[in-house]
């Protein structure tokens, strides 16, 4: 994991994903996204870095046994950076999230815990060692997270939630008529993320990582040929980027952004 400073603090700063088959994951997205990848040496386990140019933007592992006893499926997780991990953790319980593991060090890294907001959609927090955070690579980079997305049990009540915990501020309400209210979210610049109550379809609220791409068929055919699905898309949305949301072959779901088709 990339080490990420505290000015980061309240943004989105690192994805990883969790998988039951660290092997074919690695080969999947190395072909989707055009990743590089990067094994990192971490005490006990493999940790692949993926990188977009030169630019570690997030990393993949295997399913831990907790998680696995758990019944975690295979999943993308985000880390929200905080200046304070322990009291970040303990202010999400207070506001009836859930801690499902306590404050950790990771070594020579930094700090952090697995956390849920109160509907249950599952994130990490993250403080890192270093003063500085390394430079991040220009938007709409091909691989890096260009937009994240909260499907919500109640997408109002997640708002008030998420504006509570990190200092979030509303940007544009999209409205989607049947399908309620889209709510943009911005931290501390331009909109990051937008929040929405899910679709009844959806079976849990979750967390959904858009990876920029050139162009959305050639990202569409790529995930079907590597035995991923797509089940939304591509469409066009307000703006006139182009998404796909889409299952890789272990189950874990993602999306993709372009600038065009």
């Amino acid at each position: 994991m990339a080490n990420v400073a505290s000015k980061a603090a309240n943004k989105f700063v690192w994805y990883e994903l969790m998988t039951s088959d660290l092997a074919a994951a690695e080969t999947f997205y190395k072909s989707v996204v055009g990743w590089k990848l990067e094994d990192t040496a971490m005490p006990g386990m493999k940790y692949t870095h993926v990188l977009a140019g030169s630019t570690s933007v997030g990393g993949m592992m295997a399913l831990p046994d907790e998680a696995k006893k758990m019944g975690a499926p295979p999943a993308w997780m985000g880390y929200v950076g905080v200046p304070d991990v322990n009291a970040a953790a303990a202010k999400i319980k207070a506001a009836g999230g859930a801690v499902h593991k306590a404050p950790e060090d990771i070594p020579g890294v930094g700090r952090f815990a697995v956390v849920a907001d109160p509907q249950g959609a599952s994130f990490m927090i993250f403080k890192g060692n270093m003063a500085e955070a390394p430079p991040a690579p220009p938007a709409a980079t091909p691989g890096t997270v260009g937009w994240v997305e909260l499907h919500a049990v109640d997408g109002a009540k997640a708002w008030d939630f998420y504006a509570s915990q990190f200092g979030w501020t509303k940007d544009t309400a999209l409205d989607m008529g049947p399908m309620g209210v889209y709510q943009l979210f911005a931290a501390g610049g331009d909109a990051i993320g937008g929040m929405m109550t899910k679709m009844p379809a959806q079976p849990v609220p979750a967390w959904l990582y858009y990876f920029n791409t050139d162009a959305i068929d050639g990202a569409a055919k790529r995930v079907t040929d590597g035995g991923g699905q797509v089940v939304n898309g591509p469409m066009e949305v307000p703006g006139g980027s182009w998404i796909i949301n889409a299952i890789d072959p272990q189950g874990a779901m993602f999306a993709m952004v372009a600038p065009k088709r």
